[in-house]
């Protein structure tokens, strides 16, 4: 290398994260995580004649959340916090309420319906906030999740029609 030459650095410039949209992720997080065991009391204790159908999707959704849990904690931890865990502060950020183990399979999935909706709703805003400091990571993977809480609501769904 030449006295001229500079040496460029091989790390990554650092991320300035919006704390509005890290606030948001956190509840996202929390509320994914409420998702996740909601869907597992769903897996675990549907009855009755949708129990097939029902069993087999919540693995399958549930299986998909536990990714999207790690996702959504990385990103927080990329954009410099902390990732919330633990059921005392999911309960405090989030408003996913404990399933009825006993309630009928399709309340249990009217359950996981409005879940979802819930979801979609609250990622939907933040997207536009991660596009507005141009932290199109963040609106990316929320597109992502706003794209799979949709399409898991029109499937289980469409279980009841």
């Amino acid at each position: 290398m030449s006295p001229k030459t500079t040496k460029k650095s091989a790390t990554v410039k650092a991320i300035v994260a919006s704390p509005a949209v890290v606030d948001d992720l956190k509840v996202i997080l929390a509320e994914t995580v409420q998702l996740y065991i909601l869907t597992y009391n769903v897996h675990w204790n549907v009855t009755g004649p949708l129990f097939q159908p029902v069993h087999l999707l919540t693995e399958t959704q549930y299986t998909e959340i536990a990714l999207a849990v790690d996702e959504v904690a990385e990103r927080i931890r990329t954009l410099g916090q902390k990732a919330p865990a633990g059921f005392k502060v999911y309960q405090k950020l989030g408003s996913i309420a404990d399933g009825d183990e006993n309630a009928s399979a399709e309340d249990m999935v009217k359950s996981l319906v409005a879940a979802h909706a819930h979801l979609a709703a609250r990622i939907r805003p933040v997207i536009g906030k991660a596009a507005e400091v141009h932290d199109e990571v963040t609106a990316g993977l929320l597109t992502d999740r706003l794209q799979a809480h949709e399409k898991a609501g029109w499937m289980l769904g469409a279980m009841l029609a």
